[in-house]
């Protein structure tokens, strides 16, 4: 069994939040010394334009338990994340934002809910949100509905900043682009199915405003579908774009030989017909025998492409004697 130097990584993603930062760590310090902890506090300020960096080096320079890394420019919260597992050392890595509306009280009990109850991720539900009803709650509700329906993970609130992980599981997964919000997805499809959730108590911002607007949501509905698509086809594409180029030839050329065949059965009848040329009808079949083709080529330059790939034979081994 892997041993580590401390009971608990926090990592926090830190974007222009130089009001809540001393505040922050004071919390989370008082929290980890009621429980007895050891831990570490992995401050990743993401390209800040206010003074988030200098305090930050402040309360490293006053509290051990603070490290820091500093982006040259604004990468985003995936970035933050990766960079954060990847240099997290605690038996338990815990994530949270820094505006205060994550509670460091609830790290405890999902520690323990690691540790002791088995779970490869717990999960923050946030049951009472204190946002604004029409711009947050409804689109977060509609949005986590078709996350659980793609994803297959019963979580009520997939994109709750506060989650904590088995030290395991994020050094087994690749978090980029904006994937942030599906690191439970990720985490699965990495054979880390033991997932669960805990409601958590979510707090009103204390000081300044969201970074997040309501293009997130389609952008992270447009990143769902990316990483079904990839996880369900990403080392097989042709089994997706093959059956679908051979589906859309099909009906295409049967669209095809069934006019070609109505018209020379109704001139052989003497009864009136239209030129095949005439009809709307035979290009679209046409249309979709070339695309048959071409999505049936796509899929075997897929086959290629990840065939060659450096990542085709990557499997995570669980155990070995």
């Amino acid at each position: 069994m892997e041993t580590y130097s401390k009971d608990l990584s926090i990592i926090v993603s830190i974007y222009n939040e130089e009001e809540s930062l001393r505040e922050l760590t004071a919390w989370i310090s008082r929290v980890m010394a009621e429980n007895g902890f050891v831990y570490e506090l992995i401050m990743v300020d993401d390209g800040s334009r206010d003074s988030s960096w200098k305090i930050i080096k402040d309360l490293a320079a006053s509290d051990s338990h603070i490290r820091g890394i500093s982006f040259r420019r604004n990468y985003g919260k995936s970035a933050a994340l990766y960079c954060g597992f990847k240099a997290a050392a605690g038996r338990v890595v815990v994530t949270m934002d820094a505006d205060l509306q994550d509670s460091p009280e609830e790290i405890p009990e999902m520690y323990r809910m690691i540790t002791d109850g088995g779970y490869d991720i717990v999960s923050g539900w946030k049951r009472h949100r204190k946002d604004n009803a029409i711009t947050k709650n409804l689109p977060s509700k509609l949005y986590n509905a078709t996350a659980r329906k793609i994803t297959g993970i019963r979580l009520h609130d997939m994109n709750c900043g506060l989650k904590a992980y088995r030290n395991e599981v994020v050094k087994n997964i690749e978090v980029y682009g904006e994937m942030h919000r599906y690191i439970p997805y990720l985490a699965k499809n990495a054979g880390f199915d033991r997932i669960t959730e805990k409601p958590v108590h979510h707090q009103k911002r204390k000081y300044g405003k969201s970074k997040f607007g309501m293009e997130r949501f389609v952008n992270g509905f447009l990143d769902l579908l990316s990483l079904w698509f990839l996880g369900t086809f990403g080392k097989k594409p042709m089994h997706f774009f093959g059956f679908t180029g051979l589906l859309t030839f099909f009906i295409g050329g049967v669209l095809a030989v069934w006019i070609i065949i109505e018209k020379l059965v109704q001139q052989t009848h003497g009864l009136p017909y239209r030129a095949v040329t005439d009809q709307p009808l035979f290009y679209l079949a046409l249309a979709a025998l070339v695309i048959g083709v071409l999505l049936f080529l796509a899929g075997f330059l897929g086959e290629l492409i990840s065939r060659n790939s450096p990542e085709r034979n990557h499997y995570n081994i669980k155990e070995e004697l």
